[in-house]
């Protein structure tokens, strides 16, 4: 428990020091980027986390009182800010944060330095790579990482399940034809369906968002899937996993290999979810 303590008490100085109870400073995220701002995604892994540790320590008798109040700070600005009446977004902020203006923190990373348009982009829309008003295959992600560890989502059951809903309305295509992915399009293009990673159904789509938005990963898809079926939504939850797995029926692609990074991309190996999904076990 004290090493746990120390490693959460370093994740709240970094990325939460004004303790709001909310990732706002940048925080790297497995897309190879930064998040600026508050987000679903990243937010709902902190919420899990102050969850998990209060069990803990509340367990070992130890004083949690601080993680209590971080959580239930975190549980309202979610609600009230982050939550758009169906689904969460992204609050994308850059400036009043301890880090640097993205501009010059630029010049010190892999990314290249912005150019006079980047600039102009930055100053209206904020740093590139970010998901804004999107709907985000993600982004309660974190709160299904603490159903399946055997730990009571942090947040409302009816908000979950609402953004789930969202994602299989607006972002699970049966047909990608018309998609323009201008990434890794083998995942799945032309006639083949999936679950995209991000999109703008009520506008708001950034000039540079994140890179992989336009892509589909069975990763995702099996994570979405297995929580929509904890929720209750079982058939939706089948109609991503048929839509996945047709994909990967032997004819084009290898059934035993869904490759996202790599062969055998480990990302897939959330479709064990689907078990607990299906039984509760």
């Amino acid at each position: 428990y004290p090493q746990v303590k120390e490693s959460m008490d370093y994740c709240i100085e970094t990325w939460d020091p004004r303790h709001k109870g909310i990732l706002e400073e940048p925080h790297h995220n497995t897309y190879d980027i930064e998040f600026w701002g508050a987000d679903g995604m990243c937010t709902s892994f902190y919420l899990g986390a102050l969850a998990s540790i209060d069990q803990m320590g509340s367990f070992l008798n130890e004083d949690v009182s601080n993680y209590k109040q971080l959580l239930e700070s975190g549980k309202k600005f979610m609600t009230d800010s982050l939550y758009d009446g169906e689904y969460f977004i992204q609050k994308i902020k850059w400036k009043g944060l301890n880090a640097p203006d993205p501009i010059n923190l630029s010049k010190n990373s892999w990314n290249s330095d912005y150019s006079e348009e980047a600039k102009k982009l930055l100053s209206e829309e904020g740093p590139k790579y970010q998901y804004g008003k999107g709907c985000l295959s993600d982004g309660v992600l974190g709160f299904w990482i603490a159903e399946v560890c055997g730990l009571k989502s942090p947040m409302e059951s009816e908000l979950v399940k609402s953004h789930l809903n969202a994602i299989y309305k607006y972002n699970l295509r049966h047909d990608l034809t018309e998609h323009a992915n201008p990434q890794r399009p083998t995942f799945a293009l032309g006639n083949d369906g999936g679950l995209l990673l991000c999109t703008w159904p009520k506008g708001g789509k950034l000039s540079l968002p994140f890179v992989y938005s336009n892509e589909v990963w069975t990763g995702i898809e099996y994570q979405v899937a297995s929580h929509l079926m904890l929720a209750g939504e079982v058939e939706k939850g089948l109609d991503i996993v048929r839509t996945a797995r047709d994909r990967y029926d032997g004819q084009i692609r290898n059934p035993f290999d869904e490759y996202e990074c790599g062969h055998w991309y480990a990302r897939a190996m959330s479709s064990y979810g689907l078990l607990q999904g299906l039984t509760g076990v």
